[in-house]
């Protein structure tokens, strides 16, 4: 396949076969040279995890003008690492977009997520990088209202690109959607995250479960507040994990 479009790298945490991942790859066709290198089956909640105990493969599923899909039965960060390493691209990708997901990962949802897992893993690797993710968790999601915003970001991270260590993390509500909004990551947790059940043997197991509470509902600057209010939140976001403004006062405890 001869690549004279923009490279994109498509990858997600749902699955080489959901519904977002296709609709995601309908959306930027028309945009670039789209290579798909996705997880063979559900991996949600996978965060950055790799495979080390495992032999990982892939198989090639698809190859025409313009596309060519990959499964690995690997994490969505191990499918980025061997799109990347392997020889499977022609060049280095011009973006890497990790999606559609099937649920929210804004707020803390954000490190636990196989989606964005993914993009920080692209960011890592100085490809700008963006988390695609649509507020609801129905594998029948309509993605329509969602679709045009997504090519107008993927068009301008094109045009403008990203600081290093700087990736995007873009949640949708469902529904119709009344704009755009740069935000900041909500403050909030999870809590009563297990129900415990019996089993038909009488043996106590847990389920999880559980519900956000957002610590800052009435706060504009959130995404939370975004989504809540039928807004697209886009939270850039940072692989430094440094709390930098605490650098200094920790050099003046009697640690030395």
């Amino acid at each position: 396949m001869i690549m004279s479009k923009p490279l994109i790298l498509v990858t997600n945490d749902d699955g080489i076969t959901s519904k977002g991942i296709n609709e995601l790859i309908d959306a930027v066709l028309p945009i670039g040279d789209v290579v798909v290198f996705a997880p063979d089956g559900p991996r949600s909640g996978m965060s950055n995890a790799i495979t080390v105990n495992t032999p990982l493969r892939y198989k090639l599923l698809e190859q025409r003008d313009g596309l060519v899909r990959y499964s690995c039965n690997g994490t969505p960060t191990d499918c980025v690492k061997l799109a990347l390493h392997t020889g499977i691209l022609p060049r280095k990708p011009d973006i890497l977009l990790s999606g559609i997901n099937h649920g929210s990962n804004a707020a803390i949802n954000v490190i636990y997520s196989g989606t964005m897992g993914a993009a920080f893993e692209g960011c890592e690797n100085s490809i700008p990088s963006v988390g695609l993710s649509l507020a609801d968790y129905d594998e029948n999601l309509d993605f329509q209202y969602f679709k045009p915003y997504i090519v107008k970001i993927v068009n301008e991270v094109l045009k403008r690109g990203l600081p290093r260590a700087v990736c995007l993390n873009v949640n949708a509500p469902v529904g119709e959607i009344k704009g755009l909004k740069i935000k900041r990551q909500a403050w909030g947790y999870w809590t009563d995250e297990f129900e415990q059940r019996t089993d038909p043997n009488g043996q106590t197991y847990f389920w999880m479960a559980g519900y956000f509470k957002n610590e800052e509902p009435a706060d504009h600057e959130t995404d939370e507040w975004a989504l809540a209010n039928g807004y697209i939140s886009i939270v850039p976001s940072i692989i430094d994990l440094t709390a930098h403004e605490f650098v200094n006062e920790m050099k003046t405890w009697n640690l030395f």
